[in-house]
C-alpha cells in the first residue's frame, strides 16, 4: 500500500530538542486519515475524535516521514482511519516505525450536517 502522504520534516517543525514536535506529526497523521476519508466518502470527512496514539522513536530534521492511512471501520456517517508513520533516515535506507494512531471522520452534506457515508456525494 503506498502511503496516503509524505512530508519532510524540517526545521520549523522542530521541538526544543531538535526532532520533530509531536503536534506536527499528529497534524500529518490527520491529513493523511482526512486524505482517506474523503477519498471513501467523496465529499468533506472532518476529524471528529483522535485515539490512540502511540510515539516509539524521534523523527529527526530531514528525514522523509511517510504516513499510511487505511479505513479500518465505517458506520453510517462515520469512519475509523488507522494511520502508521513511518521515518526513512535522509541520506541512506534506514526505515523505523515512529508512531500509530487512529482517527474518526464524519462523512458532511452541502448543508454541513453529517450523511451517510455512502449517501448522495457532494
Amino acid at each position: 500500500m503506498p502511503p496516503a502522504i509524505r512530508a519532510t520534516a524540517m526545521a520549523a517543525d522542530a521541538n526544543p530538542y531538535g526532532t520533530a514536535f509531536v503536534g506536527w506529526l499528529m497534524g500529518q497523521m490527520a491529513l493523511a486519515a482526512g486524505s482517506v476519508a474523503s477519498q471513501r466518502c467523496r465529499g468533506r470527512a472532518p476529524v471528529v475524535a483522535a485515539d490512540g496514539f502511540s510515539f516509539s522513536a524521534p523523527v529527526q530534521i530531514g528525514d522523509e516521514v511517510s504516513f499510511y492511512a487505511a479505513i479500518t471501520a465505517t458506520g453510517r456517517t462515520s469512519m475509523t482511519v488507522g494511520v502508521d508513520v513511518w521515518r526513512r533516515e535522509r541520506h541512506g535506507d534506514g526505515t523505523e516505525r515512529v508512531a500509530v494512531g487512529s482517527f474518526t471522520l464524519v462523512a458532511m452534506g452541502a448543508d454541513g450536517t453529517p450523511r451517510a457515508v455512502d449517501g448522495p456525494y457532494i
